[in-house]
């Protein structure tokens, strides 16, 4: 798995957890490996066109080629990967060319925004 990303949807397997305990609560960590299926078998099916859902083959494409770091500012924590041209408005969760790393603080920032 990628280290730094804070928002990142796909298929994992769950490899271990551990709970760690302070004076207020306690904490479940799991630890995740990325998935090679792009699919779940336990998951209903959806059209990719109509889903936000960034595929995992886009996601290693877009990690290598933004560095692992937020395109604006250069942070490698809290990654966010951004539609360029948001969902919300048509854009494409299917082709590298619409998917960038950007860090929480740009990715709030832009919102919805057509930059």
């Amino acid at each position: 798995m990628f280290p730094g990303v804070w928002s990142f949807k796909g298929y994992f397997d769950l490899v271990d957890y551990k709970v760690v305990h302070d004076q207020y609560r306690n904490v479940f960590r799991y630890i995740l490996q990325l998935s090679d299926r792009s699919e779940s078998s336990n998951v209903e099916k959806k059209k990719l066109e109509h889903s936000r859902l960034i595929p995992s083959e886009v996601k290693r494409e877009v990690w290598k080629r933004d560095g692992g770091e937020c395109v604006i500012c250069g942070d490698n924590k809290n990654l966010h990967f951004d539609h360029d041209l948001p969902f919300s408005r048509g854009g494409t969760s299917l082709s590298t060319k619409n998917v960038r790393l950007l860090c929480m603080k740009h990715n709030l920032q832009k919102s919805d925004k057509i930059e």
